[in-house]
């Protein structure tokens, strides 16, 4: 990218979202159950419940119930949610200089994907080569 200035939170947002709709198109359906959020940072609170210091640390976070762990009788407070962290996404990039953001975002995208569905890492590899 060849910017003046950093990508904005609406910038990773809609990679996030682009990311979802290149899922496996049996996973597409539940997956856009999902609500994606993008914040700068991650707050306080939910860095003292994952006992993480470093705020830079986190860049995306699943809220909810798992699908292999859901019941008919469960009652959902809200969405479950994938929340990205733009800053902590930013420095990682800048910091790695060997994947296009939409590379690295598509990769955070599927890992807390793969919290939602119950994926293995054996399931991940098989959807995001990330490794290679």
């Amino acid at each position: 990218m060849t910017r003046k200035y950093a990508p904005s939170v609406a910038d990773i947002e809609a990679l996030a979202f682009d990311a979802r709709m290149r899922l496996p198109p049996i996973f597409v359906e539940k997956a856009l159950e999902v609500a994606i959020r993008v914040e700068n940072m991650p707050n306080a609170v939910l860095l003292s419940e994952m006992e993480i210091e470093d705020p830079f640390e986190l860049t995306a976070v699943y809220e909810g119930i798992p699908l292999t762990q859901k019941s008919v009788s469960d009652q959902p407070f809200a969405p479950d949610t994938v929340t990205l962290f733009r800053r902590p996404i930013l420095d990682e990039w800048a910091s790695r200089g060997d994947v296009s953001l939409a590379e690295l975002v598509g990769h955070i995208v599927v890992h807390e994907f793969a919290h939602h569905f119950g994926w293995s890492d054996e399931d991940i590899a098989q959807i995001d080569r990330w490794w290679e």
